[in-house]
């Protein structure tokens, strides 16, 4: 048999000698010295270090035959970038197949080898093309992969990356959520439904499930179809909220195309993700400035992907640069416009990014670092500015004590509808968990589900903190410590004093039993628990 190059590094990482050598460095780490420092102790002949994962292996090997107890706070020292669970849960992202976008958009790159807007060598696109973007094999692989380096793998959020969803063949996005449950599950299902009950008891629950589309996409008809698949978080493409711009880019679609998807999405109590770009033809700094703004007025996202135009020479925006007729912003300018306008995002938003992942090497001209939001952070604290999204004020891996937790409800409008951000939060204004409550008003859009008629919809509960295994407890940790339960205690009780006759939630496969045990029951699509 012939090995791939990265199953014969494998091979080497896991020799007797290395494996020992871990077990030294490891009783070193034990007995109180840095991680870094014990690796770089001892050098390998071949050069280079020790990686984190061999010494994640030793300890595995060493608990597994008893020669050691299980030690969370020894695992988590030794753990590659424990930001990655740090929020609650651990995300796989697979892509889906390429496959021809609706859309025109000359900022997009074309590579025939991925979904429109991918290059291969972006990190999750180099995984999926080495699977050959079977989502079996994507999500098996990078379960293997986290558990490698000791992220724990049983609550996933499953982000579908590849485009326009909506665009796809009905029966191909039946078929790729199925395989990728029958990875999560170890099992292979018939049929889809047998796959999601498979799921609720399985070792990788599924906690959330995410897919990418455009707004001119977001119909009625869709909302059940996603709701049946799992679905429970959206992304969309805003990009501007201006409608010249949105014409200069060939983007296809309107300002309010974008304000009645979103409407839509929350009247289905889905949690919305939009994406904006600065930087676009025919915008400014000063441009980019107002229309950010826009998107707290009526749009009201939960998350933002703040994605910089980057000139990539496989895109149409190339030629138009040729032309003189663009001009990309420079680092320092698009480090001050979003230090500008980071401080002003509700403290119910959270920005999951400020840059694309694509590798420097493929931007012509304009900004080529990686670490933008680092550098946004450096900027912010030398002018003594912050910013108060649910990202920065994440609990993390901080240890909390649940009696001094307050309970804040933040009341917001966002379109038709009433939104209410329950939070749980420290005295020094660090977030420990929140429940995202949706009061559709007279005016909000017909979703035609029956699940909702005359309800209140919790969209999203979320603790944070290192994600912990399915029922461990971990002192001074904010998950697993009733937090949850009374959020929702709070969420019926405003929706009873305001006369809805019920409570629905959007719970994403994995999470059912837990809504279960606190007295929902199933209705068609969504769970429901009747109020008066």
């Amino acid at each position: 048999m012939v090995l791939k190059k990265k199953e014969w590094k494998k091979v080497r990482d896991y020799t007797p000698d290395k494996l020992a050598l871990a077990d030294r460095i490891l009783d070193e780490v034990r007995a109180g010295r840095p991680v870094l420092e014990s690796l770089r102790r001892y050098p390998l002949p071949e050069g280079g270090y020790l990686g984190k994962h061999v010494l994640v292996a030793a300890y595995k090997a060493r608990v597994e035959t008893g020669e050691l107890q299980e030690d969370p706070a020894l695992l988590a020292r030794i753990r590659m970038k424990p930001v990655r669970t740090l929020s609650g849960v651990t995300t796989v992202t697979v892509l889906t197949k390429p496959y021809p976008c609706p859309g025109k958009c000359i900022f997009c790159p074309t590579d025939y080898r991925m979904p429109k807007s991918y290059l291969p060598d972006e990190p999750g696109a180099m995984r999926a093309l080495q699977h050959d973007f079977d989502p079996f094999d994507q999500v098996s692989a990078r379960i293997q992969a986290l558990e490698a380096v000791g992220h724990p793998t049983d609550k996933i959020e499953l982000l579908i990356l590849g485009g326009t969803w909506s665009s796809y063949r009905k029966d191909y996005q039946e078929w790729f959520i199925r395989r990728c449950f029958d990875a999560m599950n170890g099992i292979e299902a018939a049929t889809l439904e047998e796959a999601q009950r498979i799921n609720e008891t399985a070792e990788h629950r599924n906690v959330g499930l995410v897919i990418e589309t455009r707004p001119d996409h977001v119909k009625p008809r869709e909302l059940a179809w996603l709701r049946y698949l799992g679905v429970t978080k959206v992304q969309m493409g805003a990009q501007s909220l201006d409608d010249r711009i949105l014409e200069l880019n060939q983007r296809g679609h309107t300002v309010e195309e974008t304000r009645r998807a979103v409407d839509l999405l929350r009247a289905a109590g889905f949690k919305i993700v939009l994406h904006w770009m600065p930087n676009l033809l025919g915008a400014t700094p000063e441009s980019d400035r107002e229309d950010f703004a826009r998107l707290w007025d009526g749009f009201c996202p939960d998350e933002i992907k703040i994605y910089p135009t980057q000139l990539l020479a496989n895109a149409d925006l190339y030629q138009v640069w040729l032309r003189g007729a663009y001009q990309p912003y420079s680092t320092e300018e698009l480090v001050n416009l979003i230090a500008d306008i980071k401080p002003g995002i509700p403290r119910y938003c959270r920005v999951n990014r400020v840059i694309r992942d694509i590798p420097s090497t493929n931007v012509v001209e304009g900004n080529r670092r990686t670490s933008l939001r680092q550098d946004v952070q450096e900027e912010m604290k030398r002018r003594g500015t912050t910013c108060k999204c649910v990202r920065c004020r994440e609990v993390r891996g901080r240890s909390i004590q649940v009696e001094d937790l307050q309970c804040h409800d933040h009341v917001y409008p966002a379109g038709a509808a009433e939104e209410h951000f329950l939070s749980f939060d420290t005295p020094d204004d660090h977030l420990a968990g929140f429940l995202r409550l949706s009061l559709p008003g007279p005016d909000s859009p017909d979703t035609g589900i029956p699940d909702l008629h005359n309800a209140a919809i919790i969209r999203e509960v979320h603790v944070y903190g290192q994600s912990l295994q399915v029922g461990e407890e971990k002192k001074g940790a904010a998950q697993h410590a009733g937090l949850g339960t009374r959020l929702i205690r709070q969420a019926e009780k405003i929706a009873r004093q305001r006369g809805y006759r019920r409570l629905a939630v959007i719970a994403a496969v994995g999470t059912r039993q837990y809504y279960q045990r606190r007295g929902f029951h199933r209705g068609e699509l969504y769970y429901v628990k009747e109020l008066l």
